[in-house]
């Protein structure tokens, strides 16, 4: 059974481009094409496609809305963005609206292919172009709100103990006198108000410092 899909983009070349190419795959089937948003939801309404290729930038209801508004109902298809922008508040706004795939126009015909079988079987897709730039993203994201409370000599220290090392042991590991790793272990207690070292090895699991195999 063939993949059902329409395509919505304000470009009617873009369209044709699109539809050419898709209808000549063995197993998809370019059912509609969809000039803006608003006329997109219609088509998914009526049609009930599995996947709608969708522009982000169109007259009349843009394609991140009309995302929100396809997405969670009944007749809803899996939405695949297909953009000119790379910048990520457009990659994160799409994903929020419910989109299951990212990619840039740039993009090659087969990455659209291989997303389109990537999304119909369950999985998101997010275009090699960008995905650079969403990781990036991500990581500074991560650091600014939920900035770490220990050094990394903290956390190399906070390892080791977690992993049963005595301090002696630690300091002619690291190289450096007792009394600095004692010194380091009292303020990694006194950070993160732990004062066992059971429960500093708790932390030290649940944070990703250490694991339980070794």
């Amino acid at each position: 059974m063939s993949v059902k899909i329409i395509i919505a983009d304000d470009h009617k070349i873009m369209r044709d481009g699109l539809r050419n190419m898709l209808d000549k795959e063995a197993g998809l089937e370019v059912i509609a094409e969809a000039k803006n948003g608003r006329e997109t939801i219609k088509l998914a309404e009526k049609l009930r496609p599995d996947i709608i290729i969708m522009d982000i930038s169109m007259d009349d209801l843009n394609g991140m809305d009309a995302t929100r508004q396809i997405v969670g109902k009944e007749w809803c298809g899996r939405v695949i963005a297909l953009s000119m922008h790379a910048d990520k508040r457009f990659v994160a706004g799409m994903f929020e609206a419910g989109a299951m795939g990212y990619l840039l126009k740039d993009c090659a015909y087969d990455e659209l292919v291989r997303a389109i079988r990537q999304v119909m079987s369950g999985r998101t897709y997010l275009c090699t172009m960008i995905s650079g730039v969403v990781i990036r993203d991500y990581i500074q994201r991560m650091r600014k709100s939920e900035p770490s409370l220990l050094s990394p000599r903290e956390k190399e220290i906070l390892q080791l103990l977690a992993e049963g090392s005595t301090t002696k042991r630690i300091a002619d590991q690291l190289k450096v006198s007792v009394k600095t790793v004692e010194t380091h272990r009292q303020h990694i207690m006194e950070k993160l108000n732990i004062f066992s070292i059971a429960e500093l090895t708790k932390y030290a699991i649940k944070e990703g410092i250490t694991s339980l195999e070794m």
